[in-house]
């Protein structure tokens, strides 16, 4: 009489994997056991091909099975791998995030962050969800820029976790660390405390689906920029500057940090501003206080685009610190310059994600 699948397992169990100490039953290595029509089948699973102790296994399965039913039945012993599962891949992060924009500029002083919130603004008035991130740790100007200095984040839990809320003016998402430190004080931070809190501004905080999320970057390059390419998967940069000289030397060394081997971050585009004075009440005319079309040859000359010339106005300068953006209000000088900035910066986007292959996040090799 043929034993059945319950006393086969009972039998099997006594058969020690010799190098684990431990029954092949409990370690997973029975599979397909059947009793049928005269016939004992199963396969015995392995990690690995090579197992010294294939052979010896097999062997003292065949044993015991037909010393304890004799000879009149047909045994069937398979040897298979057993399957490695699939390492699980981390969940990309920023997943509802289509874009993510870095926006640079190689020194201070040059309306980077003016450029950064005008372009959030402007895109969002063209119907996109625009979210910005105010990445200047040491010197956060975004709140103020947005008139929202005075509020605070609130929170909220999805799952296990807490997340950000981060703040919705003019139709942009808002965070900066600026909302979480006193303003009068300077914050003295090292590197690492600096990147830790880059991280979680990104990472930490509840974007919700958006097509375009601007990253004002410090002027420079830093551990912050090396920090946000480790972090997220950014799409493009854009590099400010203003047409003079000493500008043009640092934005060169910025365009340069993104193409280095091992970042590759595309380049979208220069942007220049303060290209040239305009009095609002003499819109028609133009005096080149920085130089004139510095901007131009540099993108020439580095074979990226320019995406915009923004005019030196008054009321650009004064929009920002009232917390009134210039690209809110219907001006015909400013918001002629960033409707154009904003249309440049979504066709070189397009026609990035058209040719090129999404950009991986920075993994970083120590030898």
């Amino acid at each position: 009489m043929l034993p059945n699948i319950e006393k086969l397992r009972e039998i099997l169990s006594t058969v020690l994997h010799p190098e684990k100490g431990k029954p092949i039953t409990e370690l997973g290595m029975i599979e397909n056991l059947s009793v049928k029509d005269g016939k004992i089948e199963l396969s015995l699973l392995f990690e690995r091909a090579n197992d010294p102790f294939l052979g010896k296994i097999k062997k003292e399965c065949t044993d015991k099975i037909t010393d304890f039913a004799g000879n009149e039945f047909e045994l069937s012993i398979n040897t298979k791998l057993k399957k490695k599962e699939a390492p699980i891949e981390p969940e990309k992060p920023l997943k509802d995030v289509r874009n993510i924009i870095a926006v640079a500029s190689g020194k201070g002083g040059v309306g980077k962050s003016t450029v950064a919130v005008n372009l959030a603004i402007a895109l969002a008035r063209g119907g996109y969800r625009v979210g910005i991130i105010d990445a200047d740790i040491y010197g956060p100007s975004i709140p103020k820029m947005f008139g929202v200095e005075n509020e605070k984040p609130k929170g909220v839990k999805i799952g296990e976790k807490d997340f950000i809320v981060p703040i919705e003016k003019f139709g942009v998402k808002v965070l900066s660390i600026g909302f979480f430190v006193d303003p009068k004080n300077a914050l003295v931070w090292r590197g690492p405390m600096a990147s830790g809190a880059l991280k979680q501004l990104l990472l930490d905080t509840h974007w919700g689906e958006l097509d375009y999320l601007l990253v004002d970057l410090p002027p420079g390059t830093s551990d912050i920029h090396l920090t946000l390419v480790q972090t997220v998967a950014v799409t493009g940069a854009i590099v400010v500057s203003t047409p003079q000289d000493v500008a043009l030397a640092d934005a060169r060394k910025g365009v340069a940090m993104f193409a280095t081997h091992g970042i590759e971050v595309p380049v979208l585009g220069l942007v220049e501003n303060m290209a040239w004075f305009t009095p609002e009440e003499l819109p028609n005319n133009k005096y080149f206080i920085f130089g004139d079309g510095g901007c131009k040859r540099l993108a020439q000359e580095l074979n990226v685009p320019l995406l915009g010339q923004i005019p030196l106005v008054q009321s650009v300068r004064e929009a920002g610190d009232d917390g009134n953006p210039a690209a809110v209000f219907k001006t015909e000088i400013t918001l002629k310059a960033f409707e154009e900035l904003s249309d440049n910066v979504i066709k070189e986007v397009d026609e990035r994600n058209d040719k090129f292959e999404p950009t991986k996040i920075v993994k970083v090799t120590h030898k």
